[in-house]
Formats: C-alpha cells, structure tokens, sequence
C-alpha cells in the first residue's frame, strides 16, 4: 500500500471519522491525516498551529490547500504528507471541499478520490446524537457541499457511497479492496447527492 494515501470528501457527519476508524481496523497502516488547525474549539484529530508556522509553510510553498471554516484555518501541508507516507502509512485525508481534493491530488501519490454522502435529515440527526451544539454551522456545511458538487466531474471521484444506505464496517472493505487492488479503480456509485 505505499505511496497510496486515500481522500473521504463529504458533507459533515457523512462517516469521515467512523469509517476512518474501520479502515483503521482493517489495517493499521491507515491513519488519519490529522489537518493543521489555527483556531479555536475542537482539537481532536487536528495539530493545532499558530499563524506565523502556517504563513512560514506558505513562504517554503509546503501547503497543498487552506480553508476557512467554523472561524477556523485548517491546512493540509506536505510535510505533514511526506512523513506519514515515508513511515509506510496509508494517509487519510478528510475534505468538504472541491477545491481540496483538486490541489491535494496534486500531490504525488495514488489517490483514492471517496465521495461520502448522507442527507441532510441524517446530519442533523447524527449531529443532534452526537451532542454538536453548532447543528445549524454543521447544516449549513452540508448545504456548501452541495452547492460545491455542482462543479465536480467525473474524475475527481473515484467511489461515491451513501452512508445513509451503507454500513460504514461494508465502507471500509470496500475501500480497502480498491486500494490493494493491482488494477485501476472503477467508478462504483452507490447513490447520487441529491
């Protein structure tokens, strides 16, 4: 599995981290990327920077792609890629964004391109049993997503499921089985964003 490092792109509580936590499982050289945060609230899964380390990762060209979101800078950097890579690990990067999966992929490794779907009812409904007190910023995530994958072609994602309708112990297999595979990944839609 070197040099292959997965994307789960999609709208929040879409699976990212429980089926991040599976594949995990399934083989402990999955890891989860954990992004550069500069900010507040949540720290979990994230290296919390200040502005001046990211503003120098910029200045060596060392950030793949940044985003604002929540009040928040998140970035994904190459160091951070390289070394997880370089120790023999399956990164996995999470993106609600287009434009990530389109500067990350740029990168040089073999890309596992998921797109994770539920619908906004599940959202809300997963984001309630998981005590968020920001359900409406998390709604309005799911709703920015959408609106991002009016833009998306065919290449940016390889595998599109539905969590809605999958288990995400049946979504980690699956994945796994792309990434071990010795041939090219197939287009696999389980459900379309609606």
């Amino acid at each position: 599995m070197s040099q292959v490092a997965v994307i789960l792109y999609g709208p929040p509580a879409s699976g990212k981290d429980t089926i991040t936590h599976e594949l995990n499982r399934t083989d402990s050289r999955y890891a989860p990327f954990q992004r550069m945060k500069i900010g507040s609230g949540n720290t979990n899964g994230y290296r919390l920077a200040n502005p001046e380390r990211l503003a120098n990762l910029h200045a060596n060209d060392q950030v793949l792609y940044e985003n604002q979101r929540y009040g928040n800078t998140y970035a994904v950097d190459r160091p951070h890629l390289d070394e997880m890579l370089q120790a023999g690990q399956t990164p996995i990067i999470h993106l609600g964004q287009l434009a990530g999966v389109r500067a990350v992929t740029q990168y040089p490794a073999r890309w596992l391109t998921v797109l994770l779907w539920c619908s906004r009812q599940t959202t809300a409904e997963r984001a309630v049993a998981r005590g968020l007190a920001d359900i409406d910023a998390r709604l309005a995530a799911w709703d920015e997503t959408l609106e991002d994958l009016k833009d998306a072609n065919a290449p940016d994602f390889l595998v599109h499921l539905d969590t809605d309708t999958i288990t995400p112990k049946c979504a980690a297999e699956m994945i796994h089985s792309w990434v071990t595979a010795d041939y090219a990944v197939p287009i696999v839609r389980t459900a379309e964003p609606a």
